[in-house]
């Protein structure tokens, strides 16, 4: 069978557990093709959070000396230190408690519309890093990626905005949202090759934190005509 399927039959469908900040299903489907035929039956579970989609958002300026710097910040991640409970195939970069990301947040019934997008990034840079920046700073940066389509549903939009006037101060507590997750969250300020070091070295083993800044790496490249940064 070389055709690409045309569709999915879903054959059960089941919510697991009571609702809370993820939703998981546990589906039984099968791929359908245009000549009739069908794949075997098998399990799928989809893991979706409360709004589904979300925005990562690539803050930068250039410092006194022309620098591109990136504002990024660490808080804890409970899933990530709790792989230290399991035992690993392979080890991996460890299981840090907090870990260095883009600022990011999901989408609420409000970023509906043009400028949701915008208005999400606004927010979020306002609450986990203190910058307060109008909404039309914030521009797409390259197309929305899906960061675990075997297990999640979860679409992320990637923007970038370029922070005028002073910086955060480096290591300054994020005012937050109310979450008690977000205790603790602190600015990061970085060189943007250092930061992207550090995501290839296993400093920052954030996916989305790598794609985002070498994209924003890419861009300004390009705005520059090809020149090193």
């Amino acid at each position: 069978m070389t055709k690409h399927p045309d569709s999915l039959e879903i054959l059960q469908d089941e919510t697991l557990g009571s609702p809370g900040f993820l939703t998981l299903r546990r589906l039984r489907v099968r791929h359908l093709y245009s000549d009739g035929s069908a794949s075997p039956e098998y399990n799928c579970d989809v893991s979706s959070r409360r709004s589904t989609d979300a925005v990562g958002v690539v803050l930068w300026y250039r410092d006194a000396d022309g620098r591109v710097m990136v504002v990024l910040k660490e808080g804890v991640r409970p899933p990530i230190w709790l792989r230290r409970t399991k035992k690993l195939i392979q080890e991996g970069p460890g299981a840090p408690l907090v870990m260095i990301e883009l600022v990011a947040g999901i989408l609420e019934p409000t970023d509906e519309g043009a400028g949701g997008l915008q208005r999400r990034a606004a927010a979020e840079s306002r609450e986990e890093v203190g910058v307060d920046l109008p909404e039309i700073a914030f521009q797409p940066l390259g197309s929305a990626m899906f960061p675990s389509p075997g297990a999640s549903d979860e679409c992320v939009f990637l923007l970038e905005a370029k922070l005028e006037g002073a910086p955060p101060e480096d290591g300054k507590l994020a005012e937050g949202d109310g979450s008690p997750m977000e205790h603790g969250t602190r600015v990061v300020l970085m060189e943007l090759g250092e930061a992207l070091a550090r995501c290839r070295d296993g400093g920052i083993p954030n996916m989305l934190a790598e794609l985002g800044l070498g994209r924003l790496k890419e861009k300004l490249e390009s705005e520059a005509d090809g020149s090193s940064l």
